[in-house]
């Protein structure tokens, strides 16, 4: 036979493991009424602190009721298990029927978008590709370009040098020197790259990219350097597009001039991003000095050239109005998935 004090505690206890809906409510009310500190599990410590007469009744029927309530809540949790165990497979359960989800794709560059549109624009016109190291020698790099050992052009470039005859490339013209040497004129090419300067703010980078250009040939001039140029701002900036020529100074080319397009946003008309003069800077540019022809071999009084150089990353800034180059190279998907 049951203890009053016992039935209410058995009682109470499963009413409380009726009313638990889940695994987690469950383990609450089996802590509550049989962990250490639970009721029955109090009840059974305390049965030494009772009358000798009583002890025998409490302790069978708190035994009872604990073994009684260890089945139900087994039980009781069991199915709650189940159920949660069902449910968890109904949201993680795949619906076949449901079109599939399309895995983000990645952009093109804006860098590499330009490069292409530049060499695409140049091979168009006949011009060939070329390429070459970008570790090179002080030679390639400097001497053979007119730029000698005291020359104060030189502190222009601030070059990385890895010894006293190697250093990364200041620019693509060793590539034009290394052409030249291995063939005779007519040369038409341009020479896209990756080029190297101690300079570093939110216009200049330690590394950034050029294509230059190089035509030789018998009786080449300046107005086929203007018309080609000409030509190339009309496919790059669009067809109502104007350049101008200004007088500049670069060791390797004598005339040599700096190269303005007309400021696609405002016409012209001056805006913030021309600084109000109606004109952007894209290049530079001249005719082949005659001593860079003697020291590839050429004839000066045979052949002329001209040559230009652009850096990509200006050339892309000015076309998508972007007013930081380390953009370029920071890899942010925000900033790249705008040129999808």
């Amino acid at each position: 036979m049951g203890h009053p004090r016992v039935d209410a505690i058995a009682r109470e206890a499963r009413e409380a493991a009726a009313a638990a809906a889940s695994s987690a409510e469950l383990e609450r009310v089996r802590v509550a009424y049989l962990g250490r500190q639970g009721l029955l599990t109090q009840l059974l410590r305390a049965l030494g602190t009772l009358p000798p007469q009583e002890r025998p009744l409490v302790g069978a029927a708190a035994n009872e009721a604990k073994r009684a309530l260890e089945a139900l809540l087994d039980e009781r949790l069991a199915a709650a298990q189940a159920r949660e165990r069902r449910d968890a497979r109904a949201r993680a359960r795949l619906d076949l029927t449901l079109p599939g989800r399309r895995p983000p794709l990645g952009v093109v560059h804006p860098l590499t978008r330009v490069h292409d549109e530049i060499v695409a624009i140049f091979v168009g016109l006949g011009f060939a590709v070329a390429e070459g190291p970008e570790v090179e020698t002080d030679e390639y790099n400097f001497e053979l370009l007119n730029l000698p050992p005291d020359h104060p052009a030189r502190d222009m470039q601030d070059t990385f040098y890895i010894s006293d005859a190697a250093l990364l490339r200041t620019h693509t013209s060793p590539v034009q020197i290394r052409t030249m040497k291995a063939q005779r004129p007519p040369v038409r090419i341009i020479c896209p790259g990756a080029v190297y300067r101690r300079d570093a703010d939110v216009t200049h980078s330690p590394m950034f990219h050029q294509v230059e250009g190089l035509a030789v040939d018998r009786r080449i001039t300046m107005g086929d350097l203007k018309g080609t140029l000409e030509l190339f701002a009309r496919e790059m900036f669009g067809p109502r597009s104007r350049i101008r020529f200004r007088p500049s100074f670069f060791p390797f080319t004598e005339p040599s001039a700096e190269v303005d397009v007309l400021c696609f946003l405002c016409a012209g008309g001056g805006c913030r991003v021309c600084r109000q003069s109606g004109w952007l800077e894209i290049l530079g540019s001249g005719m082949v000095h005659p001593q860079v022809l003697r020291n590839v071999g050429y004839d000066p009084e045979e052949v002329t050239g001209w040559a230009f150089g652009m850096g990509i990353e200006r050339i892309a800034m000015l076309k998508y109005g972007i007013d930081d180059i380390r953009l370029f190279f920071d890899n942010d998907l925000r900033f790249l998935r705008q040129f999808a």
